[in-house]
């Protein structure tokens, strides 16, 4: 399985600039742009397949591509809102889309993949390392939609980019943001 790419980025941030300042007691408009990146590198740190929680947060699309069809193709972001589409090269190295009624999304305690319907046959793919490529759609939804606990993770995160890593503080920002995200963390059975 290669690594998944991000085929279109979350229309918004999890984290509204007013919330940021609101939460850092910031009334002025001098630092908008330094505070929007820290709310861009807080949620970097959380969001999508590089981030620690390997979720998606808000609602975007993500490419995965396999060697060859499997019983389960295996998505690696959750959770997943739908399938855009599953296409493969055929024997002649031809791309073709797959039928969409010939496999389904399921999602068990490993996350979210893609199998075939009973009934249904993976076709013969060439031999390459992007030869099945399944695109989806993952993310809570809206910015309104991201569980609170993470949010205020990323709000806490943003004030310790704010305030300065030298700051007392930081041991119990760590341990409470570790607190927060702890039940969102994906973890291998």
């Amino acid at each position: 399985m290669l690594t998944p790419i991000r085929t279109v980025a979350p229309a918004e941030m999890p984290v509204t600039l007013a919330e940021a300042k609101a939460h850092l007691r910031v009334d002025h408009d001098d630092q908008d742009d330094l505070i929007t990146a820290q709310i861009k590198a807080a949620t970097a740190w959380f969001d999508g397949y590089s981030g620690i929680l390997g979720r998606a947060l808000i609602t975007q699309t993500w490419r995965q591509d396999f060697a060859s069809f499997t019983d389960r193709l295996n998505l690696p972001l959750s959770p997943v809102i739908s399938l855009v589409g599953v296409t493969y090269y055929d024997t002649d190295n031809l791309q073709q889309t797959l039928e969409a009624g010939s496999y389904e999304l399921f999602a068990d305690a490993r996350g979210a993949y893609v199998t075939l319907r009973p009934g249904q046959v993976w076709p013969v793919t060439f031999y390459r390392p992007d030869a099945v490529t399944v695109t989806f759609t993952a993310g809570f939804g809206a910015a309104a939609d991201v569980p609170e606990p993470i949010r205020q993770a990323i709000l806490l995160i943003v004030q310790r980019l704010f305030d300065g890593t030298d700051t007392s503080i930081d041991v119990a920002i760590d341990r409470t943001v570790h607190a927060l995200i702890a039940p969102y963390r994906r973890s291998p059975i």
